[in-house]
């Protein structure tokens, strides 16, 4: 059964064969991507403006489908993870000969490719596989303007920067994806999966799991990130690196717009704790003076 498995998320010809172009791959052309980002953010912002000018208080019931995509998104996050891990492992057992010539070490493989690396084969398919599995994450957004949850400029932005750098890495090769893919994959399912567990209506955590999982990605890849930049100036260079720089960029944008967006929630909760606090004072100051609340009834 495990050789069943590692040959259809590695060995398969399909897999071995892929190659990102424009006449091969769905979603491979900039008029593309330019074209469905705005086209998302409108969309969203559209919805958004339609349920406030209708003036819909009650979230629109959408039954089991949140849960259900939740778990889809567990599901398919775990498959990229398997995929990725063992199409790594099979992309060093295959080129390990060819290292030795440059001292290069499985690690320093994964944070930087050669220069010359081409878009195709295994650890590409993969990265085809996440940037493909981008647009499903979309939908989520529509569920939550539906649910007549606060729409945010970050949740936005961070959609539509994700689809962006998923492009790039395989339109310019570039180095760092295969840790990345595999660390976000992880927490997505993660995340998801906790996300269907709550759905279902179990026990949700007692600590904001899905921020602290946000956190430890994002300080994941900014140590990465730092190791393809010393590779690159110690190493004589990684493929992709333009790309790279510009993904790094993005990258701080979506720290900077995270970090803003925890801390206002962070300052909004404690605020909201704070007013609990009083007025249990408040209600405790006056049963201790002999005055009772007014929405307490006395009982004969």
């Amino acid at each position: 059964m495990l050789q069943g498995i590692k040959y259809c998320l590695s060995e398969h010809p399909t897999i071995l064969n892929f190659r990102w172009s424009t006449t091969q791959s769905w979603g491979s052309t900039w008029s593309f991507l330019f074209t469905v980002i705005p086209a998302y953010i409108a969309a969203a912002v559209t919805l958004h403006l339609l349920l406030t000018l209708f003036r819909r208080r009650r979230p629109v019931p959408l039954g089991p489908i949140p849960a259900a995509h939740s778990l889809l998104m567990a599901l398919i996050s775990a498959v990229i993870f398997v995929g990725m891990l063992l199409s790594s492992a099979a992309e060093i057992r295959d080129t390990r000969w060819l290292w030795r010539r440059t001292k290069t070490t499985p690690f320093q493989w994964l944070l930087c490719f050669p220069l010359g690396t081409r878009p195709s084969g295994r650890v590409f398919f993969w990265s085809y596989v996440f940037y493909l599995s981008r647009f499903l994450h979309l939908l989520r957004t529509f569920f939550t303007i539906l649910r007549r949850r606060r729409l945010t400029s970050f949740h936005l932005l961070n959609q539509s920067f994700l689809i962006f750098m998923s492009f790039l890495w395989l339109e310019f090769s570039q180095s760092f994806q295969v840790l990345a893919i595999l660390s976000t994959s992880l927490l997505y399912s993660v995340v998801y999966g906790y996300r269907f567990w709550v759905g279902v209506g179990m026990r949700g955590a007692c600590f904001p799991l899905v921020a602290n999982c946000q956190v430890a990605l994002l300080g994941c890849n900014l140590a990465c990130h730092v190791g393809v930049l010393l590779l690159q100036v110690f190493k004589g260079g990684c493929n992709g690196i333009g790309a790279w720089l510009f993904n790094s960029v993005l990258n701080a944008a979506i720290l900077l717009l995270f970090m803003r967006f925890y801390v206002e929630t962070r300052m909004k909760n404690s605020n909201v704790v704070v007013v609990r606090v009083e007025e249990e004072e408040t209600n405790s100051s006056r049963w201790g003076s002999g005055i009772e609340p007014k929405n307490v009834v006395k009982q004969n």
